[in-house]
C-alpha cells in the first residue's frame, strides 16, 4: 500500500470537559497518514484513480466544525471512521492535536490507528 498524506489540518470546534470549553471554539490540528494504491493514478494521471485528499480535508472541516464533544478520543475515532467509510481507505494514521491544552506543553492530543473491518 502507499500512503496519501495531510498534516497540520486546523479546524475550529467545540471540545472539552470543562464550561469555557463548551463555549469557546478551539484549534485542533489533524495530521493523516491513509493508505490506498497509486498505480493507476500514476499510469493514467486521473484524479478520479487515486484518493482524493482535498476531498477528504473538506469533509473532515464541514464535520469537526460542526461536532459538539468532550473527548477528543471520540473526535479522532468519529474522523477515523468516516475516512475509512466514506472514502474506501482500507487503513488510516490519525493524529489529533488540541494544542495548547496542557499548560507549558505545546501540544496535546490522540494518535489512532484504524483498518477496514474484514
Amino acid at each position: 500500500m502507499d500512503i496519501i498524506f495531510l498534516n497540520d489540518l486546523k479546524i475550529e470546534t467545540i471540545i472539552g470537559i470543562y464550561d469555557w470549553e463548551r463555549e469557546t471554539r478551539q484549534t485542533i490540528s489533524l495530521d493523516l497518514e491513509m493508505a490506498t494504491d497509486i498505480r493507476e493514478a500514476a499510469k493514467t494521471d486521473d484524479i478520479e484513480k487515486t484518493l482524493d485528499y482535498k476531498a477528504v480535508s473538506k469533509r473532515l472541516i464541514s464535520f469537526v466544525e460542526n461536532s459538539d464533544y468532550f473527548l477528543v478520543e471520540r473526535l479522532a475515532e468519529e474522523c477515523a471512521q468516516i475516512i475509512l467509510k466514506e472514502f474506501n481507505v482500507p487503513w488510516v494514521r490519525l493524529r489529533l492535536n488540541k494544542g495548547e491544552a496542557i499548560s507549558g506543553a505545546s501540544g496535546v492530543g490522540i494518535l489512532i490507528e484504524r483498518g477496514q473491518k474484514v
